[in-house]
């Protein structure tokens, strides 16, 4: 009887200090997103792991892996899903290749500037699109970030979206932004943001659909000087959470990465708005062409993008109505 305690007593300890071992491992979180190290999104990112860390007392620690180190958007997905990646800052691009509602979120000329997007991307209908994600993706939405808005950055001079038709644009690759440019009568390119410069450079695209921001920061106005301030679409982005690591988290634990992760989500969205007409003012002060267009120079393209996404996303109707009643309030 002695003999088997003495033989069990090392047997239990040595499995209790094995699965605290498991526990202590499972609160390395891994995050993956597609922007470079100087983008705000990476930047929140890593404040955020930063913030986690502190607030948990060292418990929760976060790696950050920017730059498509883990793959595209696609594939960080298909980690998000299988657990082996914890969290990620996507575009809502990727979200609405497989939730065709998110789509909605780029209509074209959805809302009039940078401040009008975050008051959309905050509103009770744009939030409640993240309640389709857990069942729909198997991910869970925990806000939403942006970039700036969407511009066109040529390497010929233009006076209007239509002067681009027949020309290649480099865009993000989903279903609703290349269908507005190909109703213009573009041949949208999905290319990688860090080969943009050279596709530039080397005339494998004639323009490119870009924000203020990565325009300056990644200097793409060095190979296209003629820009259309055209604020055609806001670009979101959406912070997830693998269904499978969110299911082995305490109550106490989703409460403070959900809270800290929207709080920095947040500071994106303030921060581009923030600085969004500095950027434009630093922009036209390069010796660059600037032309100015609005929603009148694409009316017909606007019309023929709707008859197919009103179809594809519902929620695009209500999206419309919400942004109109925060337009005039």
């Amino acid at each position: 009887m002695n003999y088997c305690k003495r033989i069990t007593l090392p047997i239990f300890t040595s499995t209790i200090l094995m699965l605290s071992s498991i526990s202590a491992t499972a609160q390395d979180f891994r995050l993956g997103l597609i922007t470079p190290p100087p983008h705000m999104w990476t930047k929140a990112a890593n404040s955020f792991a930063e913030d986690l860390n502190a607030k948990s007392n060292g418990k929760h620690k976060v790696s950050v892996f920017p730059a498509r180190q883990l793959g595209n958007e696609a594939q960080m997905v298909q980690q998000l899903q299988t657990g082996a990646l914890d969290m990620a800052f996507l575009t809502i691009a990727e979200m609405s290749n497989r939730v065709p509602d998110f789509g909605a979120l780029y209509a074209p000329y959805l809302v009039k500037d940078i401040h009008h997007a975050a008051a959309l991307l905050r509103s009770d209908t744009a939030t409640g699109l993240l309640n389709k994600l857990p069942s729909q993706t198997g991910l869970v939405g925990i806000g939403y970030g942006m970039a700036g808005m969407r511009q066109m950055l040529s390497r010929d001079a233009v006076a209007s979206p239509i002067d681009l038709k027949g020309k290649k644009i480099r865009i993000t690759p989903f279903e609703p932004i290349r269908d507005f440019y190909a109703a213009i009568g573009m041949a949208p390119t999905p290319l990688p943001l860090p080969a943009v410069y050279d596709a530039l450079a080397n005339g494998q695209v004639d323009a490119i659909d870009m924000d203020f921001d990565s325009i300056m920061i990644l200097k793409f106005y060095e190979r296209a000087d003629n820009l259309l301030i055209s604020n055609h679409m806001m670009f979101p982005m959406v912070g997830v959470i693998s269904g499978k690591t969110w299911k082995r988290l305490s109550k106490d634990d989703r409460k403070l990465i959900q809270q800290t992760m929207q709080q920095h989500l947040s500071n994106v969205i303030d921060h581009f708005a923030a600085q969004e007409q500095m950027l434009e003012d630093q922009i036209r002060a390069l010796d660059i062409t600037v032309q100015e267009v609005d929603a009148s120079s694409v009316a017909e393209v606007i019309k023929d993008w709707e008859k197919t996404w009103s179809v594809k996303a519902p929620i695009l109707k209500q999206l419309r109505k919400t942004a109109a009643d925060l337009q005039e309030g």
